[in-house]
């Protein structure tokens, strides 16, 4: 046995981008590790410059109870044509080069509706990240601004064998007592291909990882 925290993220609408920079953003169905960081970051009241280093530490894995349906919205943003600036660090340093040189365009941006998602973690500092997320400095969202959670995470301890069975033991909010746990992302060497863990938030560099879904089987409950 050892202890995990594990915590809920359910909202309206989630928004699980993929790489950003396109004229289409798609969407995953679950969160990416780097999300779920953010939103710990967030309840500790860190910054998006600040030192995250503690976070990256912590093993995480994500729980599936419903990925939610999928929606398609269209956003007019402003781009920087590539004449106009070379090799940028960053979009905001790229629209700062541009000095008014910038084109707009309409992008799509893909949501999930409804989605509730469960997260267990694993390392040092649990208390305190459990105190965090019940009592958050700055608002959670799931994924963007525009999808603030519809409930509170619910973090607790818990001791458990497994992620799954830690999983397992999360009280979910009354409206979504049927949305039992169906499966779990892990990270496996021959999954698909997610840009999900952070290298530089600050100018928004992602490494890659391997992950799998894989269903649950023989958690307890």
């Amino acid at each position: 046995m050892q202890p995990f925290l594990i915590f809920g993220l359910t909202a309206n609408l989630g928004a699980m981008g993929e790489l950003a920079g396109h004229e289409r953003r798609g969407g995953l169905t679950f969160p990416g590790r780097s999300a779920v960081i953010g939103v710990m970051g967030a309840a500790l009241g860190i910054r998006r410059d600040g030192d995250f280093s503690a976070l990256e530490a912590l093993e995480i894995t994500i729980g599936l109870h419903d990925s939610g349906a999928p929606l398609r919205d269209y956003h007019t943003i402003e781009t920087v044509p590539s004449a106009a600036v070379k090799s940028p660090n960053s979009r905001p340093e790229a629209l700062r080069a541009a000095r008014g040189r910038t084109n707009t365009t309409i992008t799509l941006r893909d949501y999930r509706a409804g989605p509730l998602f469960s997260v267990a973690v694993a390392g040092q500092g649990l208390a305190a990240l459990a105190t965090a997320l019940n009592a958050p400095v700055f608002t959670l969202y799931l994924g963007r601004k525009s999808c603030p959670l519809a409930a509170p995470p619910g973090a607790r301890l818990v001791q458990a064998e497994r992620a799954e069975d830690a999983l397992a033991q999360l009280i979910l909010p009354p409206w979504r007592q049927k949305d039992q746990l169906q499966a779990v992302v892990v990270e496996d060497p021959a999954g698909e291909v997610l840009h999900d863990r952070a290298l530089d938030r600050a100018r928004w560099h992602f490494a890659p990882r391997r992950v799998a879904v894989r269903p649950v089987t023989g958690a307890a409950t």
